[in-house]
């Protein structure tokens, strides 16, 4: 079965950066789009990054854009999520997911999520 499966998350100061990775099986994952969207308390799930299935196009939310960089290698099947400058903001659960058609915004498009990573940053 599909499976993709978070990691890199944890607790940082503001100014500090972390290294998100998603790494897929189960999927042909070069013919997926792959999206980052994350979930704060008490509020809903919102896109923060994707990324189409050859890499050649990346989109963010602009709330992270100069500060986040989504990239992907197909020969590991993995997606990652580069976070520098985090902002207490920034603190949520982390979630990768699959798209098998084009990135999109919307979370309900998407076919296959992760359980999801936590990043705090602390002030």
């Amino acid at each position: 079965q599909v499976q993709l499966v978070e990691s890199g998350g944890g607790l940082v100061q503001a100014g500090g950066s972390l290294r998100l990775s998603c790494a897929a099986s189960g999927l042909t994952f070069s013919m997926y789009a792959m999206g980052w969207f994350r979930q704060a308390p008490g509020k809903e799930r919102e896109f923060v990054a994707g990324i189409s299935w050859s890499g050649t196009s990346t989109y963010y939310a602009d709330s992270v854009k100069g500060r986040f960089t989504i990239s992907r290698d197909n020969a590991k099947n993995t997606v990652y999520l580069q976070m520098n400058s985090l902002i207490p903001e920034d603190t949520a659960v982390y979630y990768c997911a699959a798209d098998k058609g084009l990135v999109r915004r919307e979370s309900s498009r998407y076919d296959y999520w992760g359980q999801g990573t936590q990043v705090t940053v602390s002030s």
